[in-house]
């Protein structure tokens, strides 16, 4: 089969989940094919994360423009791959890491490389006409991810008491993927109608999960395993817990000492926090928990894991930041037991793919992730199946750049028939 080349790249400025700019971009090629790819930004972000471009013209957006990265785009990344065979992924990219010169991506913009990077992957996926979960993952990826739905919010993606930034509940007892969607559905609506009874806010947060004031960190893990009861459900066996405590929102060195300001729990060191999630793993079905402390905590990363790594999934996010070079040290140190990964956290399809070979090579779960500002891109998906994780976070049942990605899921999990598989 003749292979494409890609015959024109451009950008355009839109908006995210949050109303504030980001970046699409369109990648053509001489066999007629248009792909499309927009790109997500997070808020809760780690120091090290590849940099996306902003215009910090205060007369736009209140700083938050991207025309530069726009300009990146069209003049700069693609005269220097038009021409290229759709199909080298990894060799488009690298001409785009070459090009910016940093490790950073601050050059260019790390929001300008990876809307290529996507629209390519999406691009060479047509070309040969196949889903990009396949094109991306070969003939055999067949895994659906777990949906790690966020159904309650605190720390910076809501305005409440709560520390802990994401709870989420995760359909382990499920047979399949639908079905586990409908268990975690349903729990969220039953949520809002205990939060409703209690007197409490049903607005959400950033990613869709509801924002109460409550009256502990404590109190939302007891009201979610009450929501999963009253849905109907087992926890721990039908519905499980997951935790993300980004906990560098609440770290007052990004080392070892934290105040769990939101909720007035005062100030802890790395072993009051261990400490407090043995208590809460002992009485809770929790099963992953994500930056449980600070990206600089490595000394309290490392004994959290060594504490509690053989009874749960413990996922860093800001201390690896999807780059190979920290999940290579995290790997070594034993850090971890599994790496976040995100595609604009490092910037390029290829890099984000040798992240999860790492951490697949080490014997390492890897748990991908949106970001907090999301678009209707349902890439994400097909990314997850593709990388064979075996369990996704996008946000809750609300807002519909979250629920993109799990109905394409459902479409993924419809395609495959009875190859699907679904495990935690």
């Amino acid at each position: 089969m003749k292979t494409a080349h890609i015959s024109s790249v451009r950008a355009m400025e839109i908006l995210d989940s949050r109303g504030n700019p980001t970046i699409r971009v369109y990648v053509e090629l001489d066999n007629g094919v248009i792909s499309v790819a927009s790109v997500p930004s997070g808020a809760s972000t780690g120091e090290n994360e590849a940099i996306e471009l902003r215009d910090h013209d205060n007369k736009r957006y209140a700083g938050k423009g991207v025309l530069q990265a726009v300009a990146n785009v069209d003049n700069i990344l693609a005269p220097a791959i038009i021409g290229m065979d759709i199909t080298q992924q990894s060799k488009i990219d690298l001409t785009m890491i070459e090009l910016d010169g940093t490790d950073n991506k601050s050059k260019l913009g790390a929001n300008a490389i990876l809307g290529i990077s996507m629209a390519v992957a999406r691009a060479g996926a047509q070309s040969c006409h196949l889903p990009l979960y396949q094109y991306l993952g070969g003939a055999g990826a067949k895994r659906l991810a777990i949906p790690c739905m966020n159904i309650l919010n605190g720390g910076e993606h809501s305005d409440n008491n709560v520390d802990i930034q994401e709870f989420m509940a995760v359909p382990i007892g499920a047979p399949n993927f639908r079905e586990g969607l409908r268990y975690v559905a349903e729990t969220f609506h039953v949520l809002k109608k205990i939060l409703n009874l209690r007197g409490l806010a049903t607005s959400v947060g950033d990613e869709g999960g509801f924002a109460p004031n409550l009256d502990s960190n404590e109190d939302a893990m007891e009201t979610i395993v009450q929501a999963i009861e009253q849905a109907g459900y087992k926890p721990g066996e039908d519905i499980a817990i997951a935790l993300d405590s980004a906990a560098n929102s609440f770290s007052v060195d990004m080392k070892g000492l934290y105040d769990l300001k939101w909720s007035g729990a005062g100030k802890m060191q790395s072993s009051d926090l261990i400490s407090l999630a043995k208590d809460w793993i002992n009485k809770y079905p929790i099963v992953l928990w994500e930056d449980p402390l600070a990206e600089g905590d490595w000394d309290g990363f490392k004994s959290f894991t060594n504490e509690l790594g053989d009874k749960i999934e413990v996922v860093g996010d800001d201390i690896f930041v999807t780059n190979t070079h920290y999940i290579r040290q995290g790997i070594e140190k034993g850090i971890a037991n599994s790496a976040l990964i995100k595609l604009n956290q490092i910037g390029t399809v290829s890099e984000s793919i040798e992240a999860v070979r790492m951490c697949r090579d080490a014997g390492w779960r890897y748990f991908i992730s949106h970001r907090s500002g999301e678009t209707e891109d349902a890439f994400l998906a097909d990314f997850a199946v593709a990388m064979d994780g075996g369990h996704l976070k996008s946000g809750s049942a609300s807002r519909s750049e979250r629920i993109a990605k799990y109905n394409r899921l459902l479409e993924i999990e419809q395609e495959l028939g009875d190859v699907a598989q679904y495990y935690w």
